[in-house]
């Protein structure tokens, strides 16, 4: 069947950012970021601290680090050379969940179990020494709140997480109590940071001029080195949770997407940018071309990546996900409704990094930087990066010409190394 002309160049204008719109949601970020300085409460940025500015790179020493992202867990045992130099001595890594196994996710666990779970992975880590003195950083990407920089306490589970007994806890003082349990008194947990945190203290250890760390994957998440120049405080990396950004003009697809979501009304921005969702916003527009409004197909941003980057197996694709062939002639709106929808989640996402630069500027020009992402979209989408190059210029001018981005694979393992070497400062 052909795709209906004038439907598609519809679905296309709905998923397009002119430079006004995204000169404008640079503007609204900042704003939101200025009025979270003063108020959390009155943005729809979160501006959590981190208690942490950036490394020296001088940090030197051998640390561990345990990496609590997800379902899958790894303990690091890292060696901080100094000038920007790691070696990772020690890695363990193990589910959290094996089905028919065991289960320390579930409703029917407990903290404690969890908890002696990851004392046994840290032990392992360190090859069952008790006796050398280690300092540990936890990379803890859930909800928490902060008081300093040890004490996090868990929020809410996310990410099908039901364990009970460890929201409203310190989750640091879970894992004191654990490694005790197993005689592990040598490991000292000292720090605890969010995994956007992470990237943007492992590439700052790396090289200079890096002041924003974002995840850019399934996911998306922004921090930045506040420079607190007008009260001065000093400066200190804030954890935006900017995918919950809201002063955004979302497209009727992106409605309907956000209302039968399982958090309607939250998470705007990521819910138009992150890969997660980006498969399921195509899979909609697909729906309505193929004349099945409402179909769910699976479509994912592995496929829209196929997609854009093979013309010749587009409809193979397509076929195998909808069971429809697309005539020859719509193989290249299928190609261009994907990058539509990656271009725009590129240039959302560089308005924010905009926002950010402006606010770091104050009345000044850009200061020179790289931009630290992590995540699949960023490493593998095509499209992405130089989309977000595209709008840097559009949005800064000439000024664009001292900002460019940087990839940082694998951050939260050695930030939280980093975390922990400058929790001794």
């Amino acid at each position: 069947m052909a795709f209906n002309q004038e439907h598609f160049a519809q679905l296309i204008d709905e998923f397009t950012v002119n430079s006004e719109q995204l000169r404008e949601i640079a503007a609204d970020f900042r704003y939101d970021l200025r009025l979270g300085l003063k108020n959390p409460d009155e943005s729809s940025l979160r501006m959590l601290k981190s208690y942490l500015g950036l490394p020296s790179g001088k940090e030197t020493g051998e640390y561990l680090a345990l990496d609590f992202g997800g379902t899958n867990l790894r303990v690091l045992r890292i060696k901080l050379m100094g000038e920007g130099k790691f070696e990772v001595l020690k890695k363990v890594a193990k589910p959290l969940k094996v089905e028919g196994v065991y289960d320390f996710i579930g409703a029917d666990s407990t903290a404690e179990e969890m908890f002696d779970f990851i004392a046994e992975l840290v032990d392992e880590a360190i090859d069952g020494d008790h006796e050398k003195k280690y300092l540990l950083g936890h990379t803890f990407s859930f909800p928490s709140e902060q008081t300093n920089l040890y004490n996090a306490k868990l929020i809410i589970w996310t990410k099908e997480f039901a364990t009970p007994g460890v929201e409203g806890k310190v989750v640091n003082d879970l894992l004191k109590e654990a490694l005790h349990r197993q005689g592990i008194d040598n490991v000292e947990p000292t720090a605890v940071i969010n995994d956007t945190v992470a990237v943007l203290l492992a590439a700052a250890y790396k090289q200079p001029d890096i002041y924003i760390g974002s995840i850019y994957a399934t996911g998306h998440n922004t921090c930045y080195l506040e420079p607190y120049a007008e009260s001065g405080d000093a400066p200190m990396i804030l954890n935006l949770e900017s995918g919950g950004f809201m002063k955004l003009v979302p497209s009727r697809l992106d409605i309907e997407y956000d209302e039968a979501s399982e958090k309607p009304g939250e998470q705007r921005l990521e819910k138009m940018v992150s890969g997660r969702y980006m498969g399921e916003l195509f899979g909609m527009a697909m729906a309505e071309l193929l004349e099945e409004k409402g179909q769910n197909y699976g479509f994912t941003s592995i496929d829209m990546s196929n997609i854009i980057n093979e013309a010749d197996k587009v409809a193979e694709i397509i076929k195998a996900k909808t069971g429809h062939d697309i005539a020859a002639e719509d193989v290249e709106k299928v190609q261009k409704l994907a990058s539509t929808l990656v271009i725009r989640s590129a240039r959302l996402v560089t308005a924010s990094f905009v926002g950010i630069i402006w606010q770091q500027a104050g009345s000044g020009k850009a200061q020179k930087q790289h931009i630290a992402i992590d995540g699949s979209v960023y490493e593998k989408m095509p499209l992405a990066k130089e989309n977000i190059m595209r709008a840097l210029s559009e949005l800064l001018g000439e000024e664009a010409a001292v900002i460019d981005t940087v990839l940082e694979n694998g951050g939260s393992g050695l930030g939280a190394a980093i975390a922990a070497a400058m929790s001794q400062k």
